[in-house]
């Protein structure tokens, strides 16, 4: 009988042990979702108790006055049983080290009190004590996956529901067998067949409330995997819908500056046609004095020479005017490259001349030498034509005679910084908070993009752009390049 008995306990323990090894290494493999420690370790410290239990029943002769190694192997139960308990309370709330503490505390109590019963009790007396033990974390573990259910379906935590009422139910039956057994047993032949029948049931139960909960570590994971399986299929869908948007972005902005490109020069499109029909015009009328001259036959190489390099000269003219254009005009995309300030001014200055003469105003010039900075020339010669613009603008409305803008280009430390200043009349300080946002104009028939524009295309080189009150009166935008 005890060797039969021993075996069961053995067998338990083994299937315990080969769960916690197999359970233990899948959970080191597994980085998403970690196994609890109070699981784990009520597994192990279960199936040491079972085997420390069948050695002692080997060897015992009267269980009425049993060993210590009882006391050791009901310890183990009652930690055990406590770790799981703590397992289930975790689905709820968070062990803090106040309730560890206590846990400890409640183990070495135990200790002292089993092993004071095992001394002046009987075999009766220490089950009954144990089983009453148990029954109560049977009651709160039963309790606490209830109340975590009602928010979270399992099918694995039903099952481990109902595997723990079954533990409860097989561990009260132990009681009953025992009262109506009586008391006095001396051996483990005297055990009742009903009480070895419910005890070896509640280690069953025990053994399948394990494997529920390793049923449930393989759900968490299994869910844990489809989900990082979808969020990494939407993070995939979302960074092309992102990198799409900012591709929208990108042609909306090229188009916008497309287009602040034809408002910016639309207010200087009649002068420069004046200034070509100039040259134009000079050149077909040297054509026909030439024509007529051929006619008449009265054309010497002196005064050939002489129409023909007045033709050049008007040519030469006219190609200037449309090479500054076409710099400005250009949709094909150009790198950042050694960019010479001076250089990139006199372009500009070149379209604007024809409305600077027909509205009066002067330019004075303040730029040093070999300055030069990383940018694309097309998009730097918009912001400064921009600002020249607006400055004209600012200018013809503003009712001054004496009309100036300042440029200034000067080297700042490592960087260089480029002013624009007209002696107008100023921004008005309502709008100066929003001089830079897009869709803001000051202007009745602005469009307000060309400010923002010039902000959008020095940030992307690492600059900045402001605006301040010029002194005297007046507008000054200042561009600083590293």
């Amino acid at each position: 009988m005890k060797a039969l008995l021993a075996l069961y306990f053995f067998m338990i323990a083994i299937i315990q042990l080969g769960m916690f090894a197999g359970i233990y290494n899948y959970s080191r493999s597994q980085k998403v979702i970690q196994a609890s420690q109070f699981w784990l370790g009520s597994l192990l410290v279960s199936s040491i108790g079972l085997l420390i239990f069948g050695v002692g029943i080997l060897g015992v002769e009267d269980i009425s006055k049993t060993a210590g190694i009882f006391t050791v192997a009901n310890t183990f139960f009652f930690t055990s049983s406590l770790l799981q308990t703590g397992f289930c309370i975790s689905f709820n709330r968070a062990i803090d080290k106040k309730s560890q503490i206590f846990g400890v505390i409640a183990v070495l109590l135990f200790i002292v009190v089993f092993d004071w019963l095992r001394r002046i009790g009987n075999f009766e007396i220490r089950t009954l004590f144990m089983v009453c033990l148990v029954s109560i974390f049977y009651s709160i573990q039963i309790w606490q996956v209830r109340q975590y259910r009602r928010q979270n379906q399992s099918k694995q935590l039903s099952y481990l529901q109902y595997v723990t009422v079954a533990e409860l139910f097989f561990a009260v039956g132990r009681i009953a067998a025992l009262m109506i057994s009586g008391f006095g047993m001396k051996s483990v032949d005297q055990l009742p067949q009903l009480l070895i029948l419910f005890t070896l049931g509640q280690l069953v139960m025990n053994t399948l409330s394990y494997i529920a909960i390793a049923g449930y570590q393989s759900e968490k994971v299994s869910y844990a995997k489809a989900k990082s399986d979808a969020d990494k299929e939407n993070s995939e869908k979302k960074l092309a819908e992102i990198s799409e948007l900012l591709k929208e972005k990108e042609r909306l902005i090229y188009g916008l500056m497309k287009a602040n490109k034809t408002a910016a020069t639309g207010a200087l499109s009649a002068s420069i046609a004046h200034e070509l029909n100039q040259p134009l015009g000079a050149s077909n009328l040297n054509i026909q004095y030439l024509k007529m001259k051929l006619e008449k036959g009265v054309l010497n190489p002196e005064l050939g020479r002489e129409i023909l390099d007045s033709l050049e000269e008007d040519n030469q003219r006219a190609a200037t005017i449309v090479k500054s254009l076409r710099s400005i005009f250009t949709e094909g995309e150009v790198q950042a490259q050694h960019l010479q300030l001076s250089s990139l001014i006199s372009r500009v200055l070149d379209i604007v001349k024809p409305e600077l003469k027909a509205k009066n105003i002067q330019i004075q010039l303040r730029v040093d030498e070999g300055l030069v900075i990383e940018a694309n020339p097309s998009e730097i010669e918009q912001v400064l034509l921009n600002l020249i613009n607006n400055a004209i603008q600012a200018l013809a409305n503003s009712g001054r005679l004496a009309r100036r803008i300042s440029i200034e280009a000067v080297q700042i430390g490592d960087g260089a910084e480029l002013s624009v200043t007209d002696n107008g009349d100023g921004v008005d300080p309502e709008y100066q908070p929003h001089l830079f946002e897009l869709l803001s104009t000051t202007k009745q028939t602005g469009m307000g993009l060309g400010l923002w524009l010039c902000k959008h295309i020095i940030t992307r080189y690492g600059g900045t752009i402001r605006y301040e009150d010029a002194l005297g009166g007046g507008a000054r935008f200042t561009l600083q390049f590293p």
